[in-house]
């Protein structure tokens, strides 16, 4: 049987290239397994669906080893646990590394498609490393220019003039918090910044 596995890093991305691939390679959408998470491990519960439904012979599909997965050793153990069960990968967009030519091409065919997975599997995590450091660098850039990360304060113009009753005693912190419709934190927390 042909399963096939999707997955995309975020719930805003999409997945319709990768599942209209695995349907013209032949894998009934009933059969396809999609996550939505980060490529850095192998703790994803469609994967483990998958793994769980597959048996010996059948046919995991994947369109590219990227999708597979972003850590260089891991992708390697999973390829073994996998192919140990006499369970078939093929990978749409490097045939080469498809472990039933593998299985079929003796030993040479093995060593090439372990040189091929160890180089694109170190390539997919030095990608993830990569998005990382431009995530940084683009986060610190835009700090530069001004932009504010996080939750939108929920100070109100009032606010300094709320704070100064409560320092001079007129208000009591709890009365200010009732007024301003925010948390003892919050208000706490912007005093602080009032201050800095």
């Amino acid at each position: 049987m042909k399963l096939g596995y999707v997955r995309v890093s975020s719930k805003d991305q999409n997945e319709r290239r990768q599942i209209d691939a695995l349907i013209d390679a032949g894998v009934d959408i009933n059969c396809i397994y999609i996550d939505k998470v980060s490529g850095k491990n192998f703790d994803r519960v469609q994967y483990k669906a998958l793994l769980k439904a597959a048996r010996p012979d059948d046919i995991i599909i994947v369109k590219s080893l990227d999708r597979f997965g972003r850590n260089y050793d891991e992708i390697r153990k999973q390829f073994k646990n996998i192919t140990d069960q006499g369970i078939i990968i093929n990978i749409l967009d490097t045939p080469m590394l498809n472990t039933d030519q593998v299985f079929n091409g003796g030993l040479t065919m093995k060593f090439i498609s372990d040189i091929i997975l160890t180089v694109l599997g170190y390539v997919a995590e030095q990608e993830r490393d990569n998005i990382h450091q431009r995530q940084k660098e683009g986060i610190l850039s835009a700090k530069k220019s001004g932009i504010v990360f996080g939750r939108p304060t929920k100070i109100n113009k009032d606010f300094s003039r709320i704070a100064e009753q409560v320092k001079s005693g007129e208000l009591k912190t709890k009365e200010a918090c009732e007024i301003l419709k925010i948390s003892r934190m919050t208000f706490y927390n912007n005093v602080k910044k009032m201050k800095n």
